[in-house]
This record gives C-alpha cells, structure tokens and sequence, in this order.
C-alpha cells in the first residue's frame, strides 16, 4: 500500500521523514502541498485523519500566523480556511496511509505507521 507524504523539500525534517521511508522500501506519493496548495475541505480530511484540532496541524511560530493574527482566532473553519489561503501554515511532513496520518515531528513517527 502506498504511502502519502505532503512534503517540503527544503524542509530538513521533511528530507529526514521521505529519507525514512524510502529506506524501509516504502512506496511514496510526494505531495508538494506549497506548490498545490490543498483546499479547505482536503485540510479538513487531514485533520480528521490526524485527530487533531486545526491549531495542532499549523505551523504557529510563522511570521504569517502572526501577521493574520491567527492566534485570536477560535473559529475552526477560519483557521482551515487561512492553511488554504496560506499552505505554508501547514505543518509538515504529513505521512498518510491507509486513512490514519502523523505528522513526522520527529521524523521517526513516520514509523508508527509502515
């Protein structure tokens, strides 16, 4: 079964992730989420498959989080709808397979599920 990987390649811990994967001989279907940029109701699935709030899948300490002032923010859907506007909000790497997902922070959880 092939594994997902929403992927930043100028990432280190996204390299580290990929770089895991591959080893184990893992069939991977790259992602570039920056250059697709995933809509709401995908970023949506993902956080379902995560089991996560939309907060735990952002990347907070990005100057754009603070910029939109994202941190006031409660509403869920905004907060999915900004990752759309902006995917570098997106935390990565997001390892998917067979509908559960981790993100691979660190690297090694990417184990937790091949």
């Amino acid at each position: 079964m092939s594994i997902k990987i929403w992927h930043n390649p100028r990432c280190s811990k996204s390299r580290q992730a990929l770089g895991i994967l591959e080893e184990k001989g893992s069939e991977v279907e790259i992602y570039k989420y920056l250059d697709e940029n995933p809509d709401a109701v995908t970023i949506k699935e993902i956080i379902n498959l995560l089991g996560v709030k939309p907060r735990e899948m952002m990347r907070t300490k990005e100057d754009i989080y603070k910029d939109l002032g994202l941190q006031d923010v409660e509403d869920d859907a905004a907060l999915i709808e900004a990752m759309a506007q902006h995917p570098k909000l997106i935390e990565r790497p997001i390892i998917i397979k067979e509908g559960k997902a981790v993100i691979g922070r660190p690297p090694e959880r990417v184990l937790d599920l091949i």
